[in-house]
């Protein structure tokens, strides 16, 4: 920050600056002024994206395997995911390094938001890595707080910044490459950390390579003796990475997926049309003719079948924006000149602070309410997993990537945790199974895996659309096609129950009754109870996930002579013994363990 004092620097000290006038404020002044500027940048982006770190949509199937390999790594176990997620062994070492520095995965409510945690960080740093390239670009102080707010407020960048894509470290990298690279006064030591930057960032993601013509052509115009050290550094260092390292650190894309470049454009259109103007009107300034290069490139990737949108719209986002706001810069300065002492802003001046304007509004027009902020911190997994830890703890549970990550840091041990890559040959046996709703169809990929769940009868069912979480037995006996239906048999006995003159029952659980809804273990012990002393049925309260499975209720809570009915319950055995029995202040609520036995109603059949 030292080398801008002034309030642009002097055309003459680099060829990779935009021309700009001199300013009359002193040093330290300007230095204050873009401390202040900065800080306050990084606590609306700091701010907004922790606001929407827990955003539900849009989703990316590919998050849930980085954050199991984060976790895996960092608590020195195995994982190996489904596929399509891509592969960083870098990338996922960096995730598990902050992970396991900051204690997020202690602190977090969940494993992906601890994961996410590390994403914010990574948007926080390259928003003062941008500050500091578009300063060194020649670009003034609102320009670059411009640039800098463009990625700090977009509900585009909101959204993409908060999902665990590996390009967002790779796009750190970079931004610290080109940091280096355009320094005026770089020594050997900043090339080389520059040389060390790019490697990281391809490592991270290849997508990284697209960002090597701008690098390369920025050191050719400083000294191109140097570019040759850094291309013969880079190459070295790619050339041990891509052949004797290649099975530890040679990174590999994921597969294309959900969300689209049209679904994350609809979060800010004006944003993506004035990126798109800026990357082809800085084609024709000279000293940002390199960004532009490589932005373009990066748009072409788009185009080539298999490239994941989402991971180059990680990269391009904060070159967009620095090439908008350095255009509007250049624009305005050849049509409205600033002489030296004139601190009066121009119209061209004007013009960039309405446009700049008018792009966040529309961003907050379009996307703000399509991402959709939520205090839930918690998810469908991890009530599947207090489900799951309540009726079948320690048991064997076959769980897709994101639902391993999960519940192993809730504690699973993961050696009773099966991913789908553990049945690409047979499953090993399992007693439940777990799966989210936008997990990919991995039954071609893994044939033993639909073997295994061709038996799975659903029994909870957590979170809705994209979210839903399903827990399924595993090994459950065929149906016997000649029985018939339990569900009629439950609900003759329950109207017979409910008109009952020794049952009282309140409204919701006449309703309940009437539909055939209720455990036939509950039928069975009301009625018995009945015959003891009368019966107030103030509710059967529903178990969280069972109802939308098509579970009977197995709770019911009593209300009156209570100490009787303690007593009933607590010695019942065999079948009808109930899980537990506890005392409460509206009563006794009586907890029947998950699945009846069949038969124990007479079947109902009409006349």
């Amino acid at each position: 920050m030292a080398q801008h004092s002034r309030e642009t620097t002097d055309p003459g000290r680099s060829p990779a600056t935009l021309p700009g006038p001199a300013g009359t404020t002193s040093p330290a002044a300007h230095r204050l002024l873009s401390l202040d500027i900065v800080l306050a940048l990084l606590a609306l982006a700091g701010g907004l994206r922790v606001l929407y770190l827990a955003a539900p949509a849009p989703a990316l199937p590919a998050e849930a395997a980085n954050v199991a390999h984060a976790y895996a790594l960092g608590h020195l176990t195995s994982f190996t995911d489904a596929g399509g997620a891509g592969v960083s062994p870098f990338g996922w070492w960096q995730l598990s390094a902050y992970t396991m520095v900051s204690d997020a995965f202690g602190r977090s409510a969940t494993a992906l938001a601890a994961v996410r945690e590390t994403m914010l960080v990574a948007a926080v740093a390259g928003a003062v890595l941008l500050w500091f390239l578009a300063r060194r670009l020649g670009l003034t102080r609102w320009a670059s707080a411009a640039a800098v707010l463009l990625v700090a407020a977009s509900p585009l960048a909101l959204g993409l910044q908060r999902l665990v894509v590996v390009e967002h470290l790779a796009a750190v990298w970079v931004l610290g490459a080109l940091v280096l690279i355009a320094r005026p006064d770089a020594r050997i030591r900043h090339d080389a950390l520059a040389a060390v930057c790019l490697l990281a960032a391809v490592l991270t993601s290849p997508l990284a390579l697209l960002f090597l013509p701008a690098a390369g052509w920025l050191l050719a115009r400083r000294a191109p003796a140097r570019a040759a050290l850094v291309a013969v550094l880079l190459n070295l260092g790619l050339g041990i990475a891509f052949g004797p390292a290649a099975g530890l650190l040679r990174p590999h894309l994921a597969a294309a997926s959900q969300p689209s470049v049209a679904a994350w454009v609809a979060l800010d259109p004006a944003w993506a049309v004035l990126s798109t103007v800026a990357l082809v009107a800085a084609l024709a300034v000279g000293p940002l003719r390199p960004f532009a290069v490589s932005g373009l490139l990066l748009v072409a990737a788009l185009l080539v079948p298999g490239v994941p949108d989402t991971a180059v719209l990680a990269l391009l986002l904060p070159l967009t924006p620095l090439l908008f706001a350095a255009v509007v810069q250049t624009v305005a300065r050849q049509r409205v000149p600033v002489h030296r002492g004139n601190r009066r802003r121009g119209p061209g001046a004007v013009l960039a602070t309405g446009v700049l304007v008018a792009v966040v509004a529309a961003g907050w027009s379009y996307g703000y309410p399509a991402l959709r902020p939520t205090t839930d911190r918690g998810g469908p997994l991890v009530e599947a997993q207090d489900w799951l830890r309540t009726n079948a703890s320690g048991a064997r549970v076959l769980v897709d990537d994101g639902a391993w990550a999960e519940f192993a840091k809730g504690g699973w041990p993961t050696g009773l945790l099966v991913p789908p890559a553990a049945c690409a040959s047979g499953c090993p046996a399992a007693d439940w199974a777990v799966f989210t709703a936008g997990t990919p169809a991995l039954g071609g990929r893994y044939p033993a895996l639909g073997t295994a769940l061709a038996d799975a009868g659903v029994t909870a069912v957590f979170g809705t659309g994209d979210r839903q979480v399903t827990v399924s037995r595993l090994g459950l006996p065929a149906a016997d096609p000649a029985a018939p239906p339990e569900e009629s048999a439950r609900t003759h006995a329950g109207e017979a129950l409910a008109a009952s003159a020794r049952i009282t029952c309140a409204p919701d659980a006449v309703a309940v009754l009437r539909a055939g809804r209720v455990d036939p273990r509950l039928i069975a012990t009301i009625a018995a109870l009945a015959a003891l002393q009368p019966v107030h049925v103030s509710a059967f309260p529903a178990v969280p996930g069972e109802d939308p499975a098509g579970q009977p209720r197995r709770r019911v809570l009593l209300a009156g002579g209570e100490e009787g009915a303690a007593a009933f319950y607590t010695g019942q055995r065999d079948l009808f013994r109930p899980s537990s029995v506890t005392r409460t202040a509206d009563g006794v609520l009586v907890t029947y363990p998950l699945f009846a036995p069949p038969g124990l109603l007479v079947p109902f059949s009409s006349p």
